[in-house]
């Protein structure tokens, strides 16, 4: 019988995942050196060693399943690996066992189960097979109503990735959204949406930026205010999507569009490959201008 604090033991000096090591004891009779050496030798512990490595590349996917929709970000060290067909074929893999068992998180989908196999052991598989550290770095789950429609946009094969939900059936109108959010990343929905603390801050900011202006020294404090209320009615603009001007016609706001399709914008998601763990070269924004600009041409 192997005891779980032996199991445990193995785990810290190795890195391998609990499973892995639990076999491994069991292989070796309970040696806890010599399951070390069983793990190196199968290739697990050496894809435990590079858990401390930078993974920011990969890609975004998405599974859609009636009325749930589920984001999925993996991460590889490098693009290059992101292209792997088994990289690819990992991603499906955590998008199925997203479906197959309805998850929320990144944590509750490594411990999900895919024809007997938990993701969190095929991502350490995938690890030791390709050469690089994957992870899963986040999960996100998106519901609808009957009387709603999903839009999906996949840039770049999944560098950004976006869902949409909108009122009514039109998932073309639905995708253009995403596309507008693709590039433009609006921070909230409307501007009922926006969190109080942002609005306090960028106050604050803006009235800090009017009284360092030498021009604003002899203006009375009522029209200080009103200059600050009209930036921050322009900052709330700007971050809402249903106020921005409309990637494929800057003539109208993306609510405007919205409502000449009969509809309206519900809620959003957007996952770009390693967003907010490293600087990044890419153009996006220019990438996803030139789709845009393509699409409307159709």
């Amino acid at each position: 019988m192997i005891s779980a604090s032996l199991v445990k033991e193995l785990r810290e000096k190795t890195g391998a995942g609990m499973m892995d090591c639990k076999k491994a004891l069991t292989e070796c009779n309970g040696d806890i050196n010599a399951a070390a050496d069983w793990l190196r030798e199968k290739g697990i512990a050496k894809a435990a060693k590079k858990a401390t490595r930078i993974a920011a590349e990969g890609l975004c996917d998405v599974a859609i399943n009636g009325n749930k929709a589920y984001l999925v970000e993996l991460n590889s060290e490098t693009d290059f690996v992101a292209k792997n067909e088994k990289f690819l074929e990992l991603l499906h893999q955590v998008c199925e066992a997203c479906v197959q068992n309805d998850t929320a998180c990144e944590k509750c989908t490594l411990a999900s189960t895919l024809n007997g196999t938990t993701i969190e052991e095929l991502i350490v598989n995938a690890t030791a097979t390709i050469g690089e550290k994957i992870s899963l770095r986040r999960v996100l789950k998106v519901e609808k109503n009957d009387d709603e429609v999903f839009g999906v946009y996949k840039h770049n094969g999944g560098k950004i990735v976006v869902l949409s939900v909108i009122k009514g059936t039109d998932a073309m109108v639905a995708k253009d959204v995403c596309m507008h959010v693709a590039m433009y990343n609006p921070r909230y929905l409307n501007e009922s949406a926006i969190d109080p603390k942002d609005l306090e801050h960028e106050a604050e900011v803006i009235k800090a930026e009017i009284a360092n202006d030498p021009a604003n020294a002899s203006k009375p404090e009522n029209i200080i205010e009103k200059m600050v209320m009209g930036r921050l009615n322009k900052f709330k603009k700007e971050i809402c999507l249903v106020d921005q001007a409309f990637v494929k016609d800057p003539n109208v706001t993306v609510g405007q569009y919205l409502k000449n399709h009969n509809t309206e914008a519900v809620n959003y998601a957007r996952f770009e490959v390693g967003e907010g763990m490293e600087k990044r070269n890419d153009d996006f924004a220019a990438e996803v201008a030139a789709a845009a600009a393509a699409a409307s041409k159709h």
